[in-house]
């Protein structure tokens, strides 16, 4: 590997992911998703927005603390208190890097009223100050597609100059396409002094489903850093998905010769572990990671598989972390048995957590006939959505419906406190919902209520999604469960559990959009 053809991946999923309406994670959980990016050899991880909140400063913070190999980086405006604020957190990295942007293009220097010399002088103050602080620093004009070139072409200059050591070419409305990503990048390092001498990146958000192609183009053309996330995870339609551009890499080198460290065999796992912590499901169809990337359902394709796998298959699962061996499960399988397809399927857990999947494991397999390795999957999110320090559980639920009413007998454990409701709805789920309202009380709407079966037959488990808003504040919670019914008061319990903690986050008085919508 050449410093010619290495392409640095860097992670946002942390920051820019997070910032998908609902896609909140805890501080536990950033920990454990920055160790995985960690582990599968993630160059650089962005680990939030540190001037934002106390608690993603608390996060960056701790992340930069326990990163062994990553260069962990903070975003910050081009404000001087966010770029201290941001350096504050990433100091104690073994690799810092402070990531500064600002909006050039003329809708967005609209916003702060600023003229073109009147920016440029705010980009070579922030830049050089951040430089002063941290030797790595990354400087994005945010919405560089739709800047005009000679302007982009000054500031990318000034910013060079003044130390930045990777310029970041954001399409942050996803508007470009590949030829122009590939033209833009070559016309800065054409026309730019000093361009040869730094990295350029590419962010490239995927509202015209172009995000991959964009990012790829980009690298084509000389840019050598892409800025992606886990499963796409990002602001509106998402971003560039790591996974997409490793993959396209690695299956087709004969035309794109480029390299990165990532262990492609971790994807899986952490694919699969960034949808249960954001609580957004992976597609069906979604490119190398949906349920159905490895399926054949035509006639015409299982035989061909079944002859040479190659016939309709362009990887092999197991590059991506999928095990092709088969363990069948069922009410006679035992812990190791378990353990085993656990870490199959890309999940390595503790012997508490086992313990507790192993209880629903033995539950679900005697309702079932067979446990499919999806089945086992919307286990471990379930349990990961459900757990004893939640604020908000549920102990009992009994429903009654038909054509004379639908009613509600509900026992919930609040902060450690029993309380029972008894309600009736239009419908057991509005029944269910209406006795979680009479027990804790909340002005949270529901925007979103979604429900799909995991496997096939009537005693397939349903995964329930559910999204809630309150005050600005966009929550989601994800169950899984035989009883339908049951799976939905778990969701939308999860989705409160999750709006508890952005209330103690934000603080109630806060503008939950105040500091996200200056996303790039």
């Amino acid at each position: 590997m050449t410093e010619q053809n290495r392409v640095v991946i860097f992670d946002t999923t942390l920051r820019d992911g997070e910032q998908s309406p609902g896609a909140t994670m805890s501080h536990a959980e950033k920990l454990e998703i920055a160790a995985m990016l960690d582990e599968m050899g993630v160059d650089v991880i962005e680990a939030g927005f540190p001037i934002a909140s106390e608690g993603d400063f608390a996060a960056v913070s701790e992340i930069a603390r326990l990163a062994k190999t990553s260069v962990i980086c903070g975003l910050a405006r081009a404000q001087l208190p966010d770029i201290d604020r941001c350096w504050e957190a990433v100091r104690h990295a073994r690799q810092p890097r402070i990531h500064t942007f600002i909006g050039t293009s003329p809708l967005h220097r609209a916003i702060p009223n600023l003229d073109m010399d009147q920016m440029a002088d705010r980009i070579h103050q922030t830049v050089t100050h951040a430089r002063n602080l941290c030797d790595n620093v990354q400087w994005s004009p945010m919405d560089a597609t739709r800047t005009e070139h000679d302007y982009l072409c000054r500031v990318v200059e000034i910013a060079i100059k003044a130390g930045a050591t990777t310029i970041n070419i954001p399409d942050t409305v996803g508007y470009t396409a590949p030829r122009e990503s590939a033209a833009l990048i070559a016309m800065l390092l054409e026309r730019v002094p000093g361009a040869d001498e730094i990295i350029f990146a590419t962010h490239c958000h995927n509202d015209l489903g172009m995000a991959t192609a964009n990012a790829l183009a980009a690298v084509e053309a000389g840019a050598r850093q892409i800025e992606c996330t886990i499963n796409g995870l990002g602001e509106r339609a998402g971003n560039t998905a790591l996974e997409e551009v490793v993959m396209a890499m690695r299956v087709r080198n004969d035309i794109m010769p480029y390299q990165t460290g990532i262990d492609t065999t971790k994807i899986m796992g952490i694919s699969r572990r960034v949808a249960a912590v954001s609580g957004f499901p992976v597609q069906f169809n979604k490119a190398i990671v949906g349920k159905n990337a490895f399926l054949h359902e035509s006639g015409i394709h299982q035989d061909g598989v079944l002859k040479n796998v190659e016939t309709f298959e362009i990887m092999r699962p197991a590059d991506i972390g999928l095990t092709e061996n088969n363990i069948a499960m069922g009410k006679h399988s035992g812990r190791a048995a378990l353990r085993a397809k656990l870490a199959d399927l890309g999940y390595e857990v503790g012997d508490n957590q086992l313990k507790d999947i192993f209880v629903r494991f033995k539950a679900l397999a005697d309702r079932k006939k067979e446990v499919y390795d999806d089945d086992i999957v919307a286990l471990v999110l379930d349990a990961a959505a459900n757990t004893a320090e939640d604020h908000l559980q549920v102990k009992h639920l009994r429903v009654i419906c038909g054509s004379d009413g639908q009613s509600a007998d509900l026992t919930m454990i609040v902060d450690g406190v029993e309380k029972r409701a008894e309600t009736t709805g239009d419908g057991p789920v509005d029944a269910c919902f209406n006795a979680v309202r009479e027990i804790f009380p909340h002005a949270a709407r529901l925007q979103l209520y979604q429900v799909h079966a995991v496997t096939e037959g009537t005693d397939a488990q349903a995964t329930v999604s559910v999204r809630m808003e309150e005050e600005g504040r966009i929550v989601t919670g994800q169950a899984a469960d035989t009883d339908t019914i049951l799976a939905s008061v778990k969701a939308y319990v999860g989705a409160l559990n999750r709006l508890i903690v952005r209330r103690a986050m934000t603080g109630r008085d806060t503008d939950a959009k105040q500091i996200s919508m200056y996303s790039h």
